[in-house]
């Protein structure tokens, strides 16, 4: 297979209006020769797809949810979500993107700190953060058969609430808008040393600029989508990598965009020979999964039509890299970035190969610096802390902590808080990360959050919470607990202390009891002495 190479440069854009082939509605069948949006259950033409969300994008401005409003969604991947993607998009208005298996108090604390007064969700998802609703407008999706099926969902628990207006019937009530809004990005929650969520505002400290056009460089030079590419994912686009990558195949001319509803290994093989995908987004985790099947399973399927997997947002292992290349060929892409700044970084796999562990070069004119603590900037190949700098995305903001913003800047680079160095050739490699931050299948989880919650148990005296390597997660939550005085140490009540509290995603898989956790002259727990013993012999440091 000839080698693959990404197209770079501002004139690789390619600029469009909203003409796409006219091909209707339908349900489980695919035009090989049209471009086509969906989840597999429910199947849209582009320009079906473009109408329903120009009529979205109607109802959004009906409800008083139009340009610069933000509005918080909780969904699971399916075709409605695509479709509120799209329509916001045209509205201008500004989608707080939430994981849906958040707790209700840290639904509340996103909607309170973005100023979200609207919330589109799953009806199913409604009852567990109900109280984080109130005084709030709610619109609810009724989530469809494949959903149900994907994660048992009780149809019938999931119906019709007359309290609740339905997003379909908003829809079908409007005409589509026939002038559009500067399209906005998705806000983002991420989080710094305490722990507490900051929401991330793109462009807030950059260019005005329509963000549409942002995503057609992300889907012609990162993705290397051409007219006629299927791109597909299985990963959940309510994250910043995958979310992104989704939009920027929605706005990039004659390229189909699907999305399932949930991760199955063989299930995600057979749909990619099925329906002959070109370009994947895929993680770690799923990848292993997948070479877990039989030898007789892997075999069975055809992959000969993907031509770019693009894989970020958790450590990839070497090993795992090249038994993806062998099994499928150089078809891999590795990105490296953040929700701050973008995609940083791409690697191929001829490249990651011949330099192994490398994040890959800068990508659309992006910058790096490797700095000392003093703000110096260090020698090629020597360690230091990761700045960087991306014109291609604009500026951002953090919610209601400029200080944060300011303090992460030097010489016009922001910190992504790793550790890292640039050989002779411009490849970053990331030695380490400076921030206390858990990468579990493809999810940030930050300790300090997990912190705060568990130590206000009364039956607990201190915490440390942390990360360890885990073979399909990446990492994997490990808890070092002090016990109170007089509690008999219980693994099930610390986990049954967090219900309810923390989304399950970050209760710890592994809980230690410490008679007393060990701590640096400052009073500061030493958390590298209670991190080593799981680290030792993983072959990474990170």
């Amino acid at each position: 297979m000839p080698k693959v190479t990404l197209a770079l440069g501002a004139g690789a854009a390619q600029k469009t209006g909203f003409a796409v082939p006219k091909t209707g509605f339908t349900r489980g069948r695919y035009d090989m020769s049209d471009a086509w949006v969906g989840d597999f259950d429910h199947t849209s033409s582009r320009e079906a797809f473009e109408m329903r969300a120009a009529k979205g994008a109607a109802a959004l401005g009906a409800i008083g949810a139009g340009a610069d409003v933000p509005v918080a969604v909780i969904l699971r991947n399916d075709l409605a979500q695509l479709e509120i993607m799209r329509a916001a998009a045209l509205a201008g208005t500004v989608i707080v993107a939430q994981n849906w298996h958040a707790a209700a108090d840290e639904v509340a604390a996103i909607c309170d700190d973005s100023g979200a007064q609207f919330v589109i969700i799953h009806r199913d998802l409604i009852e567990a953060v109900r109280p984080a609703l109130a005084g709030r407008t709610v619109i609810a999706v009724t989530p469809d058969a494949a959903l149900c099926e994907a994660y048992g969902i009780d149809a019938a628990a999931a119906g019709s609430d007359p309290d609740t207006p339905e997003w379909d019937a908003l829809v079908e009530a409007q005409q589509p808008i026939e002038a559009r809004e500067m399209m906005r990005p998705l806000m983002r929650y991420t989080s710094g040393s305490t722990g507490k969520p900051k929401g991330v505002r793109r462009l807030g400290g950059g260019p005005r600029k329509d963000f549409e056009d942002v995503l057609r460089r992300i889907g012609t030079e990162m993705l290397q989508l051409k007219p006629g590419s299927r791109f597909f994912t299985a990963a959940p686009i309510y994250h910043s990598a995958p979310s992104t990558l989704t939009s920027a195949a929605l706005v990039t001319p004659e390229v189909s965009t699907f999305v399932a509803p949930k991760f199955e290994p063989e299930t995600f093989l057979a749909t990619l020979q099925a329906q002959r995908i070109t370009h994947i987004y895929l993680v770690p985790t799923m990848m292993s999964r997948m070479l877990k099947l039989p030898d007789a399973v892997k075999a069975r399927y055809d992959l000969s039509s993907v031509e770019f997997c693009v894989s970020t947002g958790s450590p990839w292992p070497h090993d795992l890299k090249v038994a993806m290349i062998d099994w499928w060929g150089p078809v891999f892409w590795e990105s490296y970035g953040a929700t701050e700044i973008g995609f940083m970084t791409m690697v191929s796999s001829q490249d990651a190969l011949a330099k192994p562990g490398t994040a890959g070069q800068m990508q659309m004119g992006g910058t790096v610096l490797i700095l000392d603590p003093d703000g110096n900037e260090l020698p090629t190949g020597q360690v230091g802390e990761i700045y960087a700098r991306m014109d291609a995305f604009g500026g951002f903001d953090y919610s209601n902590d400029p200080e944060s913003r300011r303090s992460a800047e030097k010489h016009g680079h922001f910190s992504v808080g790793d550790l890292g160095s640039v050989d002779a050739d411009g490849f970053l490699f990331i030695t380490d990360r400076k921030k206390d931050m858990i990468i579990s299948g493809g999810a940030n989880i930050f300790p300090a959050e997990i912190e705060a919650v568990l130590m206000r148990a009364p039956f607990i005296r201190d915490v440390a919470v942390f990360g360890a390597p885990h073979p399909e997660f990446g990492e994997q939550i490990v808890a070092a607990l002090e016990p109170a005085e007089g509690w008999t140490p219980d693994t099930q009540e610390v986990l049954d202390f967090l219900d309810g509290k923390l989304a399950r995603f970050k209760h710890p898989r592994i809980v230690d009891f410490h008679a007393a956790l060990p701590r640096e002259d400052s009073g500061k727990i030493f958390k590298p002495r209670l991190r080593a013993p799981y680290w030792e012999g993983a072959g990474r440091k990170i």
